[in-house]
């Protein structure tokens, strides 16, 4: 079985032929499936017609938000309501193609992937949009070691106990891939898909997701290599910076000393730069020390920190 999730946002123009055209793929291909629609607080209409859809269609689900929570919220939520083995995402706007479905499952199933994102080779979107798009995939690929072209196609396919073992929130949906190498699934695909263009509508997405794009990647990245083990990180810079700070108050005091036991004369320390550097990189690495411990108790009291993925389990009564 394979569950269909599909957030959206005012998609009321777009959801009845998108709905047919799954009900079409799924007979031919003779899948087995639920199709889950989270309307994200839509206010044009588009929770009535996902009704009419769940009366029409006996495993048509739907959830509906007192408000728009946005994109990963509404991932999460499909995430935390499928229950078939392998769950596909795609938008509700008609872009993304349900033909690629049988194929995603294929990969998911017989080639043994874990996820399998899709790659819109061809865009029909503006150069507005493209070139910042190639530059954050370029920044994301570097960053993470996952060498896939197109991070933010809202086509995937993923294994079920993937899902079940990440957290979206923010706008965190563009890194599920990511999320999901961190969680220790490394067998990470990638799908030629056809990017249709938009029918219906505008897109929801405004400037701001190229402020906040790369500040989630950082977050991602950080949280992925750090997120265990935060004194790791601050306590070396913070030790670093402390070290500095006291071989420059060193070198100053010492030349001080120096020069009152031969009786020559010497600049007051406190007249001297290079001591509020000496000072300032102490406070700083003290500082630091401080966040890092403070991080480590965090950790300590946090229900997640003796969470494992576990890939497959043998010889355990359950």
């Amino acid at each position: 079985m394979i569950s269909i999730v599909i957030p959206l946002y005012n998609e009321a123009e777009s959801i009845a032929e998108l709905q047919e055209w799954i009900d079409r793929v799924l007979k031919q291909n003779q899948l087995d499936g639920e199709v889950i629609y989270i309307d994200d607080g839509s206010n044009d209409g588009s929770w009535k017609i996902i009704e009419e859809l769940i009366a029409r269609y006996p495993y048509v689900k739907g959830v509906k938000f007192a408000r728009n929570y946005g994109k990963a919220a509404g991932l999460q939520s499909a995430f935390e309501h499928a229950t078939g083995d392998i769950v596909i995402t795609m938008d509700a706007d008609l872009q993304d193609s349900p033909d690629e479905i049988p194929e995603l499952v294929r990969m998911i199933r017989e080639d043994g992937y874990d996820l399998v994102s899709g790659w819109k080779k061809k865009r029909y979107d503006p150069l507005s949009k493209t070139i910042p798009t190639k530059l954050y995939n370029w920044a994301t690929r570097q960053m993470s070691g996952i060498k896939l072209h197109d991070f933010n196609c809202g086509l995937k396919a993923y294994r079920r106990q993937v899902v079940k073992s990440i957290e979206l929130y923010g706008d965190m949906h563009r890194y599920t891939p990511v999320l999901a190498k961190r969680a220790g699934f490394e067998r990470i695909g990638e799908k030629v898909v056809e990017h249709r263009a938009r029918k219906y509508g505008k897109t929801k997405f405004g400037i701001s997701r190229f402020v906040n794009g790369p500040l989630d990647l950082l977050t991602v990245s950080f949280v992925s290599k750090y997120g265990k083990k935060p004194m790791h990180f601050f306590g070396v810079i913070g030790a670093v910076m402390f070290v500095i700070g006291v071989v420059v108050f060193g070198y100053i005091g010492g030349e001080k000393l120096w020069a009152m036991y031969h009786g020559w004369p010497a600049k007051n320390i406190a007249h001297m730069s290079m001591f509020y550097v000496a000072l300032t990189a102490m406070i700083i690495g003290t500082q630091l020390f401080i966040g890092g411990f403070l991080a480590e108790l965090l950790r300590g009291v946090s229900p997640e920190r003796n969470r494992y993925i576990i890939d497959t389990k043998a010889g355990f009564n359950e």
